[in-house]
């Protein structure tokens, strides 16, 4: 068998292993040396262009469904549980919480909720919305198992590493919120970050106002691929009396775009966080379609006004 491997960056340095061990099997073996930045982000055309029958993708478990052979093979790492102890602190006065974690904790859930449980919380694990597989599973875009409990709960806790995915989480929901590092032996509160983050996207909003010429961003990217909305957007804009063009790629250079001077603002349409982690690496507003939808409203509220004067 044909076989192409994709590993995302903390994995790479086992693909030389992996390819190895399959040889030995048998399988002619081929590794994708591009980035990967999730399950949204499979090494399909590649696999197509070396003939291969399969694509085995580490690190993540299933996004969604695709017209290829493509095999998930999650890595879960064990993390200490010890640093639980230390954030009872930090939960103190929250009597319920909800606990979320990421596909390389998930089958340790059970314990940090049992902990909990044994130190007098009542704990609620909610669902995703459907690209994360498991209850109390977050992705960058899917922080269902956080937002669908937030009013039932007093405080979020996020076990994992990084602020990646309980940013997404935060910004979703509106306890406060706990993120523990256990590999850091770190435990902090992160709900100040709304308020940062709220500035930020009200400033992109406030910079897009005056914008005349809007570039919106479509991924190739198969998990990330929004044609529909994209169209809908440029339809919604050119409504307005606003000029507007679709931009393609499969992973956008932020260099590329800031050469492409005509455009006033961009709109994007891929990976929900290019339009929270990105800001700052184009010159122009890069605003999300719901920031997009302020800055029309903004703009026809400023229109009325100036009508009626």
């Amino acid at each position: 068998m044909r076989i192409l491997l994709q590993f995302p960056e903390g994995l790479k340095q086992k693909a030389l292993e992996y390819a190895k061990s399959l040889e030995k099997k048998g399988d002619v073996v081929f590794v994708s040396a591009s980035p990967t930045f999730g399950a949204c982000d499979l090494a399909i055309d590649e696999a197509r262009n070396i003939k291969a029958d399969k694509l085995i993708h580490f690190g993540h478990s299933e996004f969604h469904k695709v017209d290829f052979n493509v095999e998930y093979v999650p890595y879960y790492i064990d993390a200490p549980l010890e640093i639980l102890e230390e954030s009872l602190k930090e939960l103190s006065g929250f009597g319920t919480i909800s606990i979320v974690t990421t596909v390389q904790h998930i089958h340790q859930l059970d314990k940090v909720k049992g902990f909990y449980e044994k130190n007098g919380k009542k704990v609620i694990i909610g669902k995703p919305f459907g690209f994360a597989k498991a209850n109390g599973q977050i992705l960058g875009c899917d922080v269902g198992s956080a937002s669908s409990v937030d009013k039932l709960v007093d405080a979020h806790v996020y076990f994992g590493g990084g602020l990646f995915h309980p940013l997404g989480a935060l910004l979703n929901t509106t306890k406060p919120f706990v993120a523990i590092e256990p590999f850091e032996n770190k435990v902090e509160r992160i709900d100040g970050l709304r308020e940062t983050y709220r500035k930020r996207s009200r400033g992109k909003i406030m910079r897009a106002i005056e914008a005349r010429r809007f570039g919106i961003l479509v991924s190739t990217k198969n998990g990330q691929h929004n044609m529909n909305l994209a169209a809908i957007l440029k339809k919604k804009l050119e409504g307005n009396g606003l000029d507007a063009a679709i931009l393609v790629a499969n992973t956008f250079d932020f260099m590329s775009l800031n050469n492409m001077l005509e455009f006033d603002a961009f709109v994007n349409t891929a990976c929900p966080r290019v339009s929270i982690d990105d800001i700052e690496r184009t010159r122009k507003p890069l605003l999300s379609a719901n920031e997009l939808m302020e800055v029309l409203k903004i703009k026809q509220e400023l229109a009325t006004s100036k009508t009626t004067k």
